[in-house]
């Protein structure tokens, strides 16, 4: 039997204790809500905290007071531009809410202290091809900031394994993402995990970064949100509380929560917002939602994301979205004993590596996940299984994962031959076509082209992904010094499953008539992404989450945003 609680009029339940809950929460504090925060697991930070904590958002304050033009035409033109393959998927009015608001949205955040914003320097959007896109400005996240302000909640934020949290995006830049994760400034050649948030003995001297416990990337976004939440007296989270089963009244209208305490099951009445992110830890509603097999699908989000919001809202008659699986942001990786047990690259896109498939062929710009995933995936001509496969210049050079440059493979990992064709045989894979495949990839990465598919001709990758001091490309080298190395990848799931709950462009869950269920709203990755339909972008994630954020926070305060 239920205990029940019944919080002070007013109250708003959050559910999930991630970057778009805790804004959530925020916003609603500050209208003098009270607000109970239900997190699942004994952590909080979600798979934001895991992420790069990039925040997509065009024609932003923060570009414009660091002297970068965009225009609210140029952002909607990128957007409609990258969606165009399912335009029936595309929610127009959504697309137009969040386009509109998302500039409001950033701004009040940094107005209300819950964040100080930074554009990453230099970072192109993802499809620099695409009419509308810019070469820089649309992409934020927070300046650094100390853990210790976070007091004793410092312990409970998740640090991500994925990033060297500590450095900059100028430090990281600089060095490049793959050594800047698995070495420090002497060489050491120390993994990120090993040298605690991934920074260099002198880390305290570093340009940019804070004294003592700097947080960047999506620890620090996360960290910067939770600091202001623990300012405000009407937020209370509890951990360790899972909510089961959400609650309704004879009228239809959701009226609060049931969730499993430590103390057993007890009840929560207010309005619901449901910020629990996807489903990547649910093997079921993976098969249902990608169409892919723990053969083929991992994850590197953290193991509570695991589809609590899609079921709940399901339990009231909520439709679900299925977009496809070609457009679902997931990128090539393997199983690892670091993290929450998979990685990913951006091993994939340094010098001397390649993609093939089963043939031995190459297939794909696979520097780019975007393409990986669109052409494996294809169901006209899918890709499974798909490996990767590089050299010693590679291992030496780069390392992979945890493993440091030069350092041995974990056991069973990696498969190693002195040629590709016996390579190929340990693969599974055509040998004859390997080496044709690995000779043409090797005359033409000499040269710095890739002529075939485009490979170092995405900025984005350029900058984020590749080698800077590899010349004549970040991303391409040969493939020809032996002994020759590859395995078998999968498609890991980062938290944004592109699937989800349909909402419409205010927040509100819809049900599989299209309307809306009253009191339950949803933000974040628990969302399905009609907003842009089939068109991604990094940051398009945490800016949509919390732009959302904003709105429901707003509406449940009743001061809903008029653009």
């Amino acid at each position: 039997m239920s205990q029940t609680s019944t919080p002070d009029a007013g109250t708003v339940i959050v559910v999930g204790a991630g970057l778009s809950g805790i804004a959530t929460a925020i916003g609603a504090a500050l209208h003098g809500l009270k607000v109970l925060v239900l997190e699942s697991s004994d952590m909080v930070g979600g798979a934001a905290a895991f992420s790069g904590g990039q925040v997509w958002v065009g024609d932003n304050h923060v570009a414009r007071r660091e002297g970068l033009s965009d225009t609210p035409a140029l952002a909607e033109q990128y957007v409609r531009s990258i969606a165009h393959d399912h335009p029936e998927l595309l929610d127009e009015a959504a697309m137009l809410r969040w386009l509109a608001v998302s500039p409001l949205a950033v701004r009040h955040w940094e107005a209300v202290g819950a964040i100080r914003w930074a554009v990453i320097p230099g970072l192109a959007d993802y499809h620099n091809e695409a009419p509308g896109a810019q070469p820089a400005g649309r992409y934020l996240t927070n300046q650094v900031i100390d853990g210790s302000v976070l007091g004793a909640w410092r312990e409970k934020v998740r640090v991500s394994p994925y990033f060297p949290v500590g450095t900059t995006y100028a430090e990281m830049f600089t060095k490049g993402r793959r050594l800047t994760q698995v070495g420090d400034e002497d060489g050491t050649g120390e993994s990120a995990q090993t040298q605690g948030f991934g920074m260099p003995e002198n880390r305290d001297n570093r340009a940019g970064a804070a004294q003592g416990d700097p947080l960047t990337f999506g620890t620090g976004v996360f960290g910067s949100f939770l600091a202001r939440a623990l300012q405000l007296p009407g937020i209370e989270i509890r951990l360790q509380h899972p909510v089961t089963a959400l609650l309704r009244d004879a009228d239809g209208v959701v009226r609060g929560v049931r969730a499993q305490g430590p103390d057993g099951a007890v009840e929560f009445n207010g309005p619901v917002v449901l910020a629990t992110s996807t489903y990547d830890w649910d093997p079921e509603l993976v098969q249902e939602l990608v169409g892919l097999g723990p053969d083929d699908f991992g994850s590197v989000a953290p193991r509570s994301v695991r589809g609590d919001g899609i079921r709940l809202a399901r339990g009231v008659g909520a439709a679900v979205v299925k977009l496809p699986a070609t457009c679902i942001p997931m990128l090539p990786g393997w199983k690892t004993t670091t993290g929450v047990g998979y990685a990913y690259g951006p091993d994939y896109a340094m010098p001397h590596a390649m993609i093939v498939d089963r043939t031995g062929r190459r297939y794909c710009d696979d520097s780019y996940w975007v393409d990986i995933v669109s052409r494996t995936m294809n169901p006209a001509d899918p890709h499974l299984p798909f490996f990767l496969v590089f050299d010693e210049q590679h291992h030496a050079k780069y390392g992979l994962g945890a493993t440091p440059p030069g350092g041995a493979y974990p056991e069973g990992m990696v498969e190693s031959a002195p040629t590709l064709r016996a390579l190929a045989e340990r693969l599974g894979i055509d040998g004859a076509a390997l080496e044709q495949t690995a000779a043409r990839f090797s005359a033409n990465a000499r040269d710095g082209i890739d002529p075939d598919f485009g490979r170092g001709t995405v900025d984005y990758v350029r900058r984020f992904a590749g080698d800077p001091s590899h010349k004549p490309s970040p991303v391409l080298g040969p493939i020809e010094k032996p002994p020759f190395f590859g395995f078998r990848l999968r498609f890991v799931g980062t938290g944004i499953g592109s699937s989800g709950v349909h909402i419409d462009g205010d927040g509100h869950v819809l049900d599989t008539a299209g309307k809306v269920i009253p009191g339950l709203h949803a933000v974040g990755s628990v969302a399905a992404y009609t907003t842009m339909g089939t068109g991604y972008n990094s940051g398009f994630a945490l800016g949509r989450g919390l732009t959302l954020a904003y709105q429901v926070s707003q509406e449940l305060a009743g001061v809903p945003v008029v653009v």
